[in-house]
């Protein structure tokens, strides 16, 4: 009897649902392909389990994840809930929740601009042409996000805010590992990225990285300050392999990345470390085109693709599906 992959599926809320149908299909199609057996168990997240059982992230979509091998997730938020307290907001008390849970301390969102789509960038076509492929590394649970004491207080009279950055060498390490890893596998150039000229995070992220670079002698190591990184990748996106940044640099500049890719509504992620990964899309709920056929689910159907690649070594079929939309794209099609 063949092995049969456990697969959460979290479809979420606004047009989440709707490119989870989507990639759904590709997957059953992979299975029928390649005669695999994956065995789908849906569960409530977000706002829509906020409303039937009164929290973001019920007990049993934790329970239903963790007997999963991996993580189908689509959207969760909308205006309905964004004046509720933080913890039961969708976003906050759902996905960052699931994060912490399984220690996924590792963003992996590869920013791809397909030949047929290299009109859609802001960017000067010359500069993409043909098209390219970047793997942004962001640290996912460290940084300004999570350091410690943030608050907002008051001193002599006026209010002050804090927030700290910190990251400890192991965090660091980790972190870099996995770029190099994935370096290893692509073209074998990894960029990092800190502020070490002005940061002592940066001393220490750009030092630490460099020892973890000993490890790989067949990735070559290059350095940028994040603001010239973000100007770099503009001027320049096709010079450029795997990106390394902490939290919040990674933030913004993955964000910039989908951008010159065409549009962030586009493009997968994969969130890995400890445990079960998680894999969506980047883009939004979007409830201003839900229910009207108009979101576009390529990004969900690339992050099925991530999945079986990263969750379940199917390298060939993640290829498949890849290759797949990008037929799709040459052939015109567009929502």
């Amino acid at each position: 009897m063949s092995e049969v992959y456990q697969v959460a599926v979290l479809p979420g809320d606004g047009i989440g649902p709707e490119v989870m149908v989507e990639a759904r299909k590709v997957l059953d199609r992979i299975s029928e392909k390649f005669s695999l057996t994956f065995q789908f168990t849906e569960k409530l997240v977000g706002g829509a389990a906020l409303d039937d059982c009164g929290h973001p992230l019920p007990e049993d979509t934790v329970k239903a994840c963790e007997a999963a091998d991996a993580i189908l997730f689509g959207s969760v938020g909308g205006p309905k809930w964004e004046t509720l307290p933080a913890d039961l907001q969708p976003e906050r008390g759902a996905l960052l929740p699931l994060r912490k849970h399984f220690g996924l301390f590792a963003n992996l969102r590869p920013a791809i601009c397909f030949p047929a789509l290299t009109h859609a960038s802001p960017v000067k076509e010359e500069r993409i042409a043909g098209g390219f492929d970047v793997l942004c590394v962001r640290e996912l649970t460290g940084g300004l996000y999570f350091g410690q004491p943030k608050c907002i207080e008051t001193r002599d009279g006026e209010e002050v805010a804090i927030d700290t950055m910190v990251y400890s060498r192991s965090e660091i390490v980790r972190i870099a590992r996995v770029a190099f890893l994935a370096a290893q596998k692509r073209g074998g150039r990894l960029t990092s990225i800190d502020k070490a000229n002005v940061l002592q995070n940066g001393i220490l992220w750009r030092r630490t990285v460099e020892e973890v670079a000993k490890e790989f002698p067949d990735v070559t190591l290059s350095h940028l300050y994040v603001d010239n990184a973000a100007m770099q990748l503009i001027a320049r996106p096709r010079d450029f392999d795997v990106v390394l940044a902490e939290n919040l640099f990674g933030d913004i500049l993955t964000d910039e990345a989908s951008q010159i890719a065409g549009s962030m509504g586009m493009l997968a992620s994969a969130s890995v470390g400890d445990g079960t990964g998680v894999y969506e899309p980047i883009h939004g709920s979007a409830h201003d085109i839900t229910g009207k056929g108009l979101a576009n689910p390529m990004a969900s159907v690339l992050s099925a693709a991530l999945l079986l690649d990263i969750s379940f070594g199917m390298k060939q079929e993640s290829l498949d599906v890849i290759n797949a939309v990008d037929a799709v794209l040459k052939a015109g099609f567009r929502t």
